[in-house]
């Protein structure tokens, strides 16, 4: 069955962002004014991702943009078709109302009467509750309208279902056979004889390729031999063996930002074809380099030279971590032991620089094994380059350093947990870029060691080949691929920060390889911008800004969020033998780093739109979450959503030799293989959820645990903080005896009193929702300041909570990180639960307004103490959950 080719559709408001090449060349706050084939009536309202309403932030999944219908609204478009055909409207819709919702789509012109589709709106609006609708049609003229329409009347007006992703699809008969044309032959079949077209899948494409003859094989050789030989039209100069056959011609198609887009199919030049990546950025440009794959591998000569002094020391040391850890065949056995494993931590080594701080892992520890003879399996040329940025930084003992420790950890490949990562915008500068530089050298180390593989092997099967041994090119020997090229993965929660991060990968990757830094300017235009810049050395300055008046936020915001804070964006990054490509097609980078909420919305559109997929992420070897506590700020679900989608087959074949698979990527056993690290500063119940049930690698597990000291002595005023411990029998029901306890024993002590200023402050968003509800329901004199609080409603809350004239803020931990608000007039402060954030505590609390009757109360429970020891202290936070008192009061 062909596929129907993609038209997409200036239909009134969603031209603003699926007809434009970028969401830059689009008008965001109207409609293309020079189309005047398209048409509005009735309430219709235009809506930006990101847009509030009440307390639901809105997120528009496909593009930036989606239009609303309110009471009686219509949005029509005319569009060009040939007369005869069959065509399809899809678009995506969801209801942001709790009434009955409907659309209504029509065709005009249509000779039968009532042929309208009434569709009822089944799904209420959610973060990935939108629900794909069809409406098929025959054109009966060279020119039709297509309607959608709200028949609905509502209370309020503005009330009715979000549309986005509107597109017309062209319905391709299936071809016919013999004398038959395609209308006759359906005729002519009875419905035992229809046959349901099913796409084959990837195991089915595995199959045909490994029942294929020798002779394919040896044709697919000739092709790369040709290509070597500079006989192809797209030579590749890469740093190892090709990983598919269609990543050169993948890579000259263009890119945005790595794209995963495939060719528009032959009935392309039906239709004007129009970009509708949600990122919008620009093709990226062919690549014009030429040499061998063979060229991409540094000589063993040369890693020899490169090395260390040791006599014993060769350019194959390195490679033995990596070799050890992925030609490790697991057994069904071991596999079904690894799902229903818990982990048991076994021995402990001390962390250097961090006092109360010491590593714990499970199975044998390596770290007492640390040897300095073999370039602690760095790729030499890494190594060398590595330890003199080391040494021209000051550095002296590198065998004692922070940054050596840490990659030892990196290099046993075992999953790694560290969240008491002091980061930069903590001062933490030399913390923060010790163990940055380290994950980035094991990301270059792991990228070159694997190509170097693959390059090895290409080598080796060329010279049998020649000597005519073709039985021997097909064993396990040279299974050395993945399904596809991506290997490393790297979430981070800001383009800042991202631009950080790839400016430090650039300096420590070995000059030779960066003779050129392909889309550098534009990189930094994207990713630039603000306040915070980067030195030479990639530590970030805390460039405050230079205001004449002395901002009342503190140095710490404006470090973190003084640069560009988008956190929206994906880039592909690719090295080839002398050069480094930013912006590369994402099937032939070799690391990709973006935003949970960038990959997310790949994730979605592959999910809505059957052309596109996410098959970049299925050969995902190394995965690195770093500020892991900036991304819980955000949303650390759609962490949970992109983990979920690692190493799953792919849905296309993509070009790559079956024969060079590794029979674990074939058995889906690629997550057992997969090595999986977090970084942050704090450790929260999701971060650890995710570490211990999804992170699942055979290798086994690393992490730091920490006892701490605590924050109180930072509070400055003399204030009693009395903490209320209420009793939950499980983290399940935690959240309503929380609740419970505050309804019956809290509020009413507040409730009839007569003093105001009285703050109560919620670390989650799901718990303001569920006080701002109860005061409701209470009548209670309260304002608000949430996480999605309109920044005119704040100004008025703060100054009616100042003046009296509100009893009760309600204050949440997010909007408290994005804002840093200074409160007036808080006399009474409840803490409805602990902040993550420690430092948060004593800001929270040095804001009381310093009178004789100024108190601080706090909830908690036993399933509070991760948070609990960062503020009291781990000592105190043990004998607070266990102690039969109930009731404790500090000073």
């Amino acid at each position: 069955m062909e596929k129907a080719t993609l038209l997409l559709v200036q239909l009134s408001f969603t031209i603003c962002y699926s007809t434009a090449s970028s969401v830059r060349d689009a008008q965001r706050h109207s409609c293309d004014k020079q189309n005047r084939h398209s048409g509005i009536l009735g309430y219709v309202e235009y809506l930006k991702s990101g847009q509030a309403q009440g307390d639901v932030l809105l997120v528009v999944l496909e593009g930036d943009f989606a239009v609303r219908l309110g009471n009686k609204a219509l949005i029509k478009q005319k569009v060009k078709v040939s007369k005869g055909r069959f065509y399809s409207i899809t678009f995506s819709a969801a209801r942001t109302c709790a009434q009955e919702e409907k659309l209504n789509v029509s065709i005009s012109p249509n000779s039968e009467e009532d042929d309208d589709g009434i569709i009822p709106m089944q799904t209420l609006y959610s973060s990935s509750g939108w629900d794909s609708y069809a409406w098929g049609f025959q054109a009966e003229a060279e020119e039709v309208e297509i309607s959608i329409d709200n028949p609905g009347m509502a209370v309020d007006p503005a009330c009715g279902p979000l549309i986005e992703s509107v597109a017309l699809k062209v319905l391709h008969l299936p071809k016919g056979t013999g004398d038959h044309a395609p209308a006759e032959r359906l005729k002519s079949l009875s419905s035992e004889d229809v046959a349901v077209y099913k796409e084959p899948s990837m195991y089915d494409s595995l199959l045909v390729s490994l029942k294929s003859s020798n002779k394919s094989f040896s044709d697919a050789h000739e092709r790369r031999q040709r290509q070597e030989e500079g006989r192809s039209d797209s030579e590749e100069d890469d740093i190892g063996g090709l990983e598919s056959d269609a990543e050169s011609q993948s890579e000259e198609d263009g890119s945005d930002e790595g794209s995963d887009e495939e060719s528009p199919g032959e009935h392309a030049s039906e239709s004007e074809l129009l970009d509708s990546n949600v990122l919008g950025g620009e093709d990226e440009d062919v690549d014009t380099e030429t040499g061998t794959d063979n060229e991409g591998l540094d000589s063993d000569e040369e890693d020899r030279l490169e090395g260390p002094s040791d006599a014993n020391a060769t350019a194959t040391d390195y490679m033995r971590s990596l070799n050890a850890h992925l030609g490790h065949n697991l057994s069904k056995e071991e596999v079904d032991d690894l799902s229903k494993k818990r982990w048991k931590y076994k021995w402990d080594m001390p962390a250097i620089d961090m006092s109360n701080c010491k590593w714990t892992g499970t199975g044998e520890c390596f770290l007492k094994d640390d040897s300095t003879s073999s370039a602690y399996g760095l790729k030499p040329s890494l190594y060398k380059h590595w330890l003199n940025i080391y040494k021209t930084s000051g550095g002296s003992d590198f065998h004692m350093s922070k940054e050596r420790l840490f990659f030892s950890l990196c290099e046993s490949y075992r999953d790694i947990l560290h969240c008491n990562k002091k980061p930069f915008y903590h001062k933490g500068h030399r913390e923060d870029s010790s163990i940055m530089d380290a994950y980035i050298m094991h990301s270059l180390n792991h990228i070159f060691r694997t190509r170097d593989l693959v390059t090895k092997n290409n080598a080796k099967k060329a010279k049998l080949e020649e000597a005519g041994n073709e039985e021997l090119l097909f064993g396990d020997c040279f299974r050395d691929h993945g399904f596809t090229r991506p290997k490393v993965l790297i979430l981070l929660p800001l383009r800042s920060i991202a631009l950080r991060v790839v400016k430090r990968l650039i300096q420590l990757t070995p000059s030779n390889r960066k003779v050129n830094v392909e889309h550098m300017d534009r990189f930094t235009d994207d990713f630039g911008g603000g306040e915070a810049e980067d030195n030479d050395d990639g530590a970030l300055t805390e460039n405050v800004p230079a205001l004449t008046q002395k901002s009342s936020k503190p140095s710490d915001y404006h470090a973190l969020f003084d640069g560009n804070n988008d956190d929206h964006f994906m880039i592909g990054i690719k090295f080839t033998r002398r050069s480094i490509r930013l912006y590369s097609d994402f099937y032939t980078s070799d690391m990709i780093v973006a935003s949970p909420l960038g990959l997310t919305t790949k994730i979605g559109e592959a999910d809505s739109e059957k052309e596109k997929d996410v098959d970049y992420l299925s050969s995902i070897e190394v995965l690195i979450v770093d500020h892991a506590d900036v991304i819980a700020m955000q949303n650390w679900s759609l962490v949970d959503e992109v983990v979920q989608r690692l190493n799953q087959l792919p849905s296309k074949q993509h070009g790559t030799d079956i024969m060079r698979i590794r029979h674990w990527y074939l058995d889906e056993y690629a997550r057992f293989y997969r090595q999986s690290i977090i970084l942050g500063y704090y450790l929260n119940p999701d971060i650890n959820a995710l570490f211990n049930h999804q992170f699942i690698n055979y290798k086994g597990k690393v992490k730091l645990v920490c006892d701490y000291k605590g924050v109180l002595p930072k509070v400055v005023l003399q204030v009693k903080q009395i903490y209320q411990r209420f009793d939950a029998k499980s983290i399940e029901e935690a959240n309503d005896a929380r609740f419970e306890y505050f309804t019956q024993k809290v509020f009413p002590k507040i409730k009839d009193s007569v003093q105001g200023g009285i703050m109560l402050f919620a670390s989650s968003y799901f718990e303001y929702v569920r006080i701002r509800n109860f005061l409701k329901s209470q009548n209670a004199s309260f304002c608000l300041l949430g996480d999605y609080t309109k920044q005119s409603d704040i100004s008025r809350s703060r100054v009616w909570f100042f003046e009296g004239r509100r009893k009760i803020m309600l204050y949440t931990e997010r909007a408290h990180f994005y804002h840093r608000y200074k409160i007036r007039g808080i006399q009474n402060l409840i803490i409805y639960s602990l902040p993550e954030r420690k430092e948060f505590y004593p800001e929270i609390v040095n804001m009381l307004n310093g009178s004789d009757i100024m108190t601080c109360t706090v909830l908690f429970s036993k399933f509070d103490q991760l948070r609990l020891e960062r503020i009291v202290g781990s000592l105190a936070s043990k004998r607070m959950v266990t102690s039969e008192k109930g009731v404790f009061v500090f000073s």
